[in-house]
Protein backbone atom coordinates (compact mmCIF):
# COMPACT_ATOMS: atom_id res chain seq x y z
CA UNK A 1 0.00 0.00 0.00
CA UNK A 2 1.54 3.34 -0.88
CA UNK A 3 -0.99 5.83 0.48
CA UNK A 4 -3.96 6.69 2.70
CA UNK A 5 -7.62 6.57 1.00
CA UNK A 6 -8.04 10.49 1.36
CA UNK A 7 -4.86 11.54 -0.78
CA UNK A 8 -7.01 11.71 -3.75
CA UNK A 9 -6.60 11.60 -7.51
CA UNK A 10 -3.33 11.82 -7.60
CA UNK A 11 -2.55 9.55 -4.97
CA UNK A 12 -4.87 6.77 -6.11
CA UNK A 13 -2.79 7.19 -10.10
CA UNK A 14 0.60 6.25 -7.79
CA UNK A 15 -1.38 3.85 -6.39
CA UNK A 16 -2.49 1.91 -9.42
CA UNK A 17 0.79 2.87 -10.79
CA UNK A 18 2.82 0.72 -8.17
CA UNK A 19 0.39 -2.24 -8.00
CA UNK A 20 0.85 -1.90 -11.51
CA UNK A 21 4.70 -2.63 -11.41
CA UNK A 22 4.04 -5.07 -9.27
CA UNK A 23 1.76 -7.18 -10.49
CA UNK A 24 3.32 -7.59 -13.79
CA UNK A 25 6.53 -9.30 -13.29
CA UNK A 26 7.43 -9.89 -9.33
CA UNK A 27 4.84 -11.75 -7.55
CA UNK A 28 7.54 -13.43 -5.74
CA UNK A 29 7.97 -10.23 -3.20
CA UNK A 30 4.02 -10.55 -2.64
CA UNK A 31 4.45 -10.76 1.22
CA UNK A 32 6.60 -8.08 1.66
CA UNK A 33 5.76 -5.29 -0.74
CA UNK A 34 1.74 -6.00 0.47
CA UNK A 35 2.52 -5.64 4.43
CA UNK A 36 4.25 -2.12 3.45
CA UNK A 37 3.20 0.53 6.31
CA UNK A 38 1.29 3.67 4.30
CA UNK A 39 1.81 7.54 5.72
CA UNK A 40 0.67 10.23 4.10
CA UNK A 41 3.27 11.87 1.52
CA UNK A 42 3.05 16.01 1.52
CA UNK A 43 4.10 17.45 -1.91
CA UNK A 44 7.52 18.71 -1.36
CA UNK A 45 9.34 21.98 -2.13
CA UNK A 46 12.76 21.44 -4.73
CA UNK A 47 15.24 23.14 -2.70
CA UNK A 48 18.61 23.57 -3.83
CA UNK A 49 20.41 26.17 -1.58
CA UNK A 50 21.76 25.61 1.98
CA UNK A 51 19.56 25.58 4.70
CA UNK A 52 19.71 28.30 7.29
CA UNK A 53 19.96 25.48 10.20
CA UNK A 54 20.81 21.92 10.19
CA UNK A 55 20.97 19.30 12.79
CA UNK A 56 23.76 18.88 15.04
CA UNK A 57 23.85 16.76 18.17
CA UNK A 58 19.93 16.75 18.78
CA UNK A 59 19.10 13.28 19.46
CA UNK A 60 15.69 13.75 18.00
CA UNK A 61 18.00 14.36 14.56
CA UNK A 62 19.74 10.97 15.04
CA UNK A 63 19.83 9.12 11.71
CA UNK A 64 20.97 5.54 11.23
CA UNK A 65 23.50 4.80 9.16
CA UNK A 66 23.04 1.78 6.88
CA UNK A 67 24.97 0.67 3.73
CA UNK A 68 24.21 -2.44 1.89
CA UNK A 69 26.87 -4.48 0.95
CA UNK A 70 28.36 -8.22 -0.01
CA UNK A 71 30.42 -10.53 1.57
CA UNK A 72 33.03 -10.45 -1.86
CA UNK A 73 36.38 -9.13 -0.45
CA UNK A 74 36.03 -5.96 -2.38
CA UNK A 75 33.08 -4.67 -0.51
CA UNK A 76 34.38 -6.11 3.09
CA UNK A 77 37.58 -4.65 3.25
CA UNK A 78 35.60 -1.24 1.90
CA UNK A 79 33.10 -1.40 4.55
CA UNK A 80 35.74 -2.13 6.94
CA UNK A 81 37.23 1.40 6.26
CA UNK A 82 33.94 3.26 6.20
CA UNK A 83 33.46 1.75 9.81
CA UNK A 84 36.39 2.79 11.27
CA UNK A 85 35.76 6.10 10.34
CA UNK A 86 31.86 6.18 11.05
CA UNK A 87 33.48 5.10 15.05
CA UNK A 88 35.85 7.97 14.88
CA UNK A 89 33.83 10.62 14.58
CA UNK A 90 30.34 9.55 15.18
CA UNK A 91 30.39 11.42 18.67
CA UNK A 92 32.04 14.55 17.35
CA UNK A 93 30.47 17.75 17.92
CA UNK A 94 28.00 18.45 15.56
CA UNK A 95 27.45 15.00 14.74
CA UNK A 96 23.50 13.65 14.17
CA UNK A 97 25.14 10.19 13.26
CA UNK A 98 23.36 7.10 15.28
CA UNK A 99 23.89 3.32 15.08
CA UNK A 100 25.45 1.95 11.93
CA UNK A 101 24.08 -1.33 10.55
CA UNK A 102 26.13 -3.24 7.19
CA UNK A 103 22.24 -4.35 5.29
CA UNK A 104 24.42 -7.65 4.15
CA UNK A 105 22.16 -9.06 0.68
CA UNK A 106 24.66 -12.07 0.52
CA UNK A 107 21.59 -14.19 2.34
CA UNK A 108 24.30 -15.62 5.16
CA UNK A 109 26.22 -14.02 7.73
CA UNK A 110 30.07 -13.89 7.13
CA UNK A 111 33.65 -13.23 9.00
CA UNK A 112 32.94 -9.80 9.94
CA UNK A 113 29.36 -9.89 12.10
CA UNK A 114 31.61 -9.55 15.09
CA UNK A 115 33.44 -6.25 13.65
CA UNK A 116 30.56 -4.32 12.01
CA UNK A 117 26.68 -4.45 12.82
CA UNK A 118 25.00 -5.86 10.51
CA UNK A 119 21.68 -7.16 9.28
CA UNK A 120 21.60 -10.49 6.72
CA UNK A 121 19.10 -10.45 4.00
CA UNK A 122 18.28 -12.09 1.00
CA UNK A 123 19.73 -11.32 -2.16
CA UNK A 124 17.20 -11.55 -4.97
CA UNK A 125 16.24 -15.27 -6.78
CA UNK A 126 18.72 -16.25 -8.95
CA UNK A 127 18.26 -15.00 -12.20
CA UNK A 128 16.46 -11.87 -11.28
CA UNK A 129 19.41 -9.20 -11.03
CA UNK A 130 19.93 -10.26 -14.71
CA UNK A 131 24.21 -10.05 -13.06
CA UNK A 132 23.39 -6.31 -12.38
CA UNK A 133 24.14 -6.85 -8.25
CA UNK A 134 22.58 -3.33 -7.65
CA UNK A 135 19.64 -4.69 -7.81
CA UNK A 136 19.42 -6.43 -5.03
CA UNK A 137 20.38 -2.77 -2.74
CA UNK A 138 16.26 -1.71 -2.68
CA UNK A 139 15.19 -4.99 -2.24
CA UNK A 140 17.57 -5.04 1.19
CA UNK A 141 16.07 -2.22 2.29
CA UNK A 142 12.80 -3.40 1.58
CA UNK A 143 13.68 -6.24 3.51
CA UNK A 144 15.47 -4.38 6.54
CA UNK A 145 13.28 -1.64 6.80
CA UNK A 146 10.29 -4.74 7.11
CA UNK A 147 11.83 -6.71 9.88
CA UNK A 148 14.72 -4.41 11.95
CA UNK A 149 14.23 -2.57 14.68
CA UNK A 150 15.27 0.90 13.87
CA UNK A 151 15.16 3.53 16.55
CA UNK A 152 16.34 6.50 14.39
CA UNK A 153 13.78 8.82 12.91
CA UNK A 154 15.68 9.00 10.30
CA UNK A 155 17.98 7.11 7.43
CA UNK A 156 21.31 7.66 5.72
CA UNK A 157 21.65 5.19 2.67
CA UNK A 158 25.48 5.04 2.12
CA UNK A 159 27.95 2.64 0.30
CA UNK A 160 31.19 0.78 1.41
CA UNK A 161 33.19 3.50 -0.52
CA UNK A 162 32.37 6.14 1.60
CA UNK A 163 34.46 8.08 4.16
CA UNK A 164 33.33 10.36 6.66
CA UNK A 165 35.72 13.28 6.78
CA UNK A 166 34.38 15.24 9.40
CA UNK A 167 30.86 14.60 11.75
CA UNK A 168 27.75 14.66 9.87
CA UNK A 169 24.70 16.68 10.66
CA UNK A 170 21.44 15.68 9.77
CA UNK A 171 21.41 17.76 6.35
CA UNK A 172 17.51 16.85 6.15
CA UNK A 173 14.77 19.04 7.48
CA UNK A 174 11.55 17.45 8.35
CA UNK A 175 10.06 15.80 5.73
CA UNK A 176 12.55 17.37 3.05
CA UNK A 177 15.36 14.68 2.78
CA UNK A 178 18.80 15.90 1.40
CA UNK A 179 20.55 14.09 -1.37
CA UNK A 180 23.72 14.56 -3.43
CA UNK A 181 23.58 15.81 -6.96
CA UNK A 182 25.21 13.82 -9.81
CA UNK A 183 26.45 15.74 -12.61
CA UNK A 184 25.47 12.82 -14.49
CA UNK A 185 22.18 11.68 -13.68
CA UNK A 186 20.16 13.97 -15.77
CA UNK A 187 16.50 12.93 -16.39
CA UNK A 188 15.26 15.69 -18.57
CA UNK A 189 17.62 14.74 -21.20
CA UNK A 190 16.14 11.57 -20.98
CA UNK A 191 12.53 12.35 -20.96
CA UNK A 192 11.69 9.56 -23.70
CA UNK A 193 12.28 7.11 -21.04
CA UNK A 194 11.70 8.78 -18.11
CA UNK A 195 7.99 8.61 -18.87
CA UNK A 196 7.88 5.22 -19.40
CA UNK A 197 8.09 4.99 -15.69
CA UNK A 198 6.68 8.57 -14.31
CA UNK A 199 3.92 9.39 -16.98
CA UNK A 200 2.76 12.61 -17.55
CA UNK A 201 -0.19 13.01 -15.42
CA UNK A 202 2.70 12.79 -12.04
CA UNK A 203 4.24 15.72 -13.56
CA UNK A 204 6.80 17.49 -15.32
CA UNK A 205 10.41 15.28 -15.44
CA UNK A 206 12.21 17.70 -13.57
CA UNK A 207 10.26 16.28 -10.32
CA UNK A 208 12.59 13.30 -11.17
CA UNK A 209 15.88 14.83 -8.86
CA UNK A 210 19.63 14.23 -10.33
CA UNK A 211 20.13 11.67 -7.64
CA UNK A 212 20.52 8.02 -6.59
CA UNK A 213 19.53 6.58 -3.37
CA UNK A 214 23.36 7.38 -1.70
CA UNK A 215 23.85 9.52 -0.27
CA UNK A 216 20.80 10.50 1.09
CA UNK A 217 19.63 11.49 4.64
CA UNK A 218 15.67 10.86 4.98
CA UNK A 219 13.17 10.15 7.51
CA UNK A 220 12.02 6.19 7.75
CA UNK A 221 8.58 6.47 6.85
CA UNK A 222 9.09 7.79 3.59
CA UNK A 223 11.94 5.15 2.83
CA UNK A 224 9.47 2.76 3.80
CA UNK A 225 7.07 3.71 1.40
CA UNK A 226 9.66 4.77 -1.51
CA UNK A 227 11.87 1.41 -1.08
CA UNK A 228 8.80 -1.37 -2.23
CA UNK A 229 9.04 0.78 -5.30
CA UNK A 230 11.96 1.82 -5.90
CA UNK A 231 12.84 -1.96 -5.99
CA UNK A 232 9.72 -2.15 -8.63
CA UNK A 233 10.65 0.30 -11.05
CA UNK A 234 14.59 -0.89 -10.38
CA UNK A 235 13.45 -4.04 -12.11
CA UNK A 236 11.22 -3.02 -14.78
CA UNK A 237 14.09 -1.02 -16.07
CA UNK A 238 16.01 -3.20 -16.66
CA UNK A 239 13.62 -5.68 -17.93
CA UNK A 240 13.59 -2.67 -20.79
CA UNK A 241 15.95 -3.03 -23.52
CA UNK A 242 15.96 0.48 -23.92
CA UNK A 243 16.53 1.90 -20.87
CA UNK A 244 18.64 -0.87 -19.66
CA UNK A 245 21.39 0.03 -22.30
CA UNK A 246 20.80 3.94 -21.99
CA UNK A 247 21.60 4.04 -17.77
CA UNK A 248 24.11 0.97 -17.85
CA UNK A 249 25.14 0.93 -14.57
CA UNK A 250 23.23 4.07 -13.18
CA UNK A 251 20.10 2.00 -13.74
CA UNK A 252 19.32 2.03 -9.94
CA UNK A 253 19.86 5.39 -8.95
CA UNK A 254 17.45 6.47 -11.74
CA UNK A 255 14.85 3.83 -10.48
CA UNK A 256 15.42 5.22 -6.99
CA UNK A 257 14.96 9.12 -8.24
CA UNK A 258 12.00 8.41 -10.14
CA UNK A 259 10.10 6.35 -7.50
CA UNK A 260 10.84 9.46 -4.64
CA UNK A 261 9.21 11.17 -7.73
CA UNK A 262 5.95 8.90 -8.20
CA UNK A 263 5.56 9.57 -4.16
CA UNK A 264 5.94 13.56 -4.38
CA UNK A 265 9.29 13.89 -2.59
CA UNK A 266 11.64 15.76 -3.73
CA UNK A 267 15.29 16.17 -2.26
CA UNK A 268 17.19 18.77 -1.33
CA UNK A 269 20.29 19.07 -3.47
CA UNK A 270 23.52 19.41 -0.90
CA UNK A 271 26.94 20.12 -2.80
CA UNK A 272 28.59 19.85 0.28
CA UNK A 273 27.30 16.37 1.21
CA UNK A 274 30.22 14.71 -0.65
CA UNK A 275 33.68 14.95 -2.70
CA UNK A 276 34.57 12.80 -5.15
CA UNK A 277 38.15 12.51 -6.32
CA UNK A 278 40.12 13.01 -8.40
CA UNK A 279 37.28 15.51 -9.96
CA UNK A 280 36.94 17.49 -6.60
CA UNK A 281 40.76 19.09 -5.60
CA UNK A 282 39.89 20.08 -2.32
CA UNK A 283 37.74 18.61 0.73
CA UNK A 284 36.58 21.74 1.62
CA UNK A 285 33.53 21.97 4.01
CA UNK A 286 32.52 18.06 2.28
CA UNK A 287 31.72 15.39 4.60
CA UNK A 288 31.84 12.56 2.73
CA UNK A 289 34.61 11.43 0.33
CA UNK A 290 33.57 9.39 -2.32
CA UNK A 291 36.37 7.11 -3.92
CA UNK A 292 34.49 6.02 -6.93
CA UNK A 293 37.34 7.07 -9.30
CA UNK A 294 40.49 6.05 -9.96
CA UNK A 295 43.21 8.36 -9.43
CA UNK A 296 45.88 8.14 -11.81
CA UNK A 297 49.06 10.99 -11.86
CA UNK A 298 52.45 10.95 -13.54
CA UNK A 299 55.24 11.94 -11.32
CA UNK A 300 55.05 15.55 -11.71
CA UNK A 301 51.35 15.39 -10.25
CA UNK A 302 49.63 15.56 -13.59
CA UNK A 303 46.33 13.88 -13.96
CA UNK A 304 46.52 10.71 -16.67
CA UNK A 305 42.78 10.24 -16.27
CA UNK A 306 42.05 6.93 -18.86
CA UNK A 307 45.46 6.23 -18.69
CA UNK A 308 46.94 4.15 -16.22
CA UNK A 309 49.60 6.35 -13.85
CA UNK A 310 52.63 6.29 -12.76
CA UNK A 311 51.18 6.78 -9.15
CA UNK A 312 47.79 5.45 -8.37
CA UNK A 313 44.76 4.57 -6.44
CA UNK A 314 41.83 3.03 -7.96
CA UNK A 315 39.97 0.83 -5.33
CA UNK A 316 39.47 -1.74 -8.07
CA UNK A 317 43.02 -2.55 -7.93
CA UNK A 318 41.99 -4.38 -4.88
CA UNK A 319 39.06 -6.74 -6.40
CA UNK A 320 40.76 -10.07 -4.84
CA UNK A 321 42.55 -8.65 -1.54
CA UNK A 322 42.80 -5.31 0.31
CA UNK A 323 45.08 -2.47 -0.34
CA UNK A 324 47.76 -3.00 1.71
CA UNK A 325 48.97 -1.16 4.55
CA UNK A 326 51.24 1.99 4.48
CA UNK A 327 50.58 2.86 1.05
CA UNK A 328 52.59 5.53 -0.77
CA UNK A 329 51.44 9.20 -1.05
CA UNK A 330 50.99 10.74 -3.99
CA UNK A 331 54.08 12.79 -5.99
CA UNK A 332 53.75 16.77 -5.29
CA UNK A 333 51.43 18.71 -6.86
CA UNK A 334 48.42 16.09 -6.64
CA UNK A 335 45.13 17.86 -5.24
CA UNK A 336 44.47 17.84 -1.46
CA UNK A 337 41.41 15.66 -2.06
CA UNK A 338 44.03 12.45 -3.03
CA UNK A 339 46.46 13.21 -0.74
CA UNK A 340 43.36 13.01 2.30
CA UNK A 341 42.09 10.04 0.75
CA UNK A 342 45.15 7.80 0.97
CA UNK A 343 46.12 9.46 4.40
CA UNK A 344 42.21 8.40 5.59
CA UNK A 345 43.18 4.41 3.93
CA UNK A 346 46.37 4.43 6.01
CA UNK A 347 44.82 5.41 9.17
CA UNK A 348 42.40 2.94 8.75
CA UNK A 349 44.41 0.25 7.39
CA UNK A 350 46.81 0.67 10.24
CA UNK A 351 44.45 0.64 13.14
CA UNK A 352 41.95 -1.90 12.01
CA UNK A 353 42.81 -5.07 13.42
CA UNK A 354 43.46 -7.87 11.78
CA UNK A 355 43.82 -6.21 8.49
CA UNK A 356 46.03 -8.70 6.13
CA UNK A 357 43.93 -11.88 7.35
CA UNK A 358 40.57 -10.99 8.26
CA UNK A 359 39.31 -9.49 5.01
CA UNK A 360 41.43 -11.87 3.13
CA UNK A 361 39.31 -14.79 5.00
Amino acid sequence: MIGRKNLGVSSFLLVLLALGFFFATYNLLTMVIQNKAADEIGKLNHLTQMPEKTGGGNSDMRFHVALTATDAIYSQWQSRIMYYWYKKVKDMPRSDMGKFTRILHSGKADNLMDEIPSFVVDPLPEGLDRGYIVLNRPWAFVQWLEKATIEEEYILMAEPDHIFVKPLPNLAQGNHPAGFPFFYIKPAEHEKIIRKFYPEEMGPVTNVDPIGNSPVIIKKYLLEEISPTWLNVSLRMKDDHETDKQFGWVLEMYAYAVASALHGVRHKLRKDFMLQPPWDPEVGKRFILHYTYGCDYNLKGELTYGKIGEWRFDKRSYLNGPPPKNLSLPPPGVPESVVRLVKMVNEATANIPGWDTVTRG
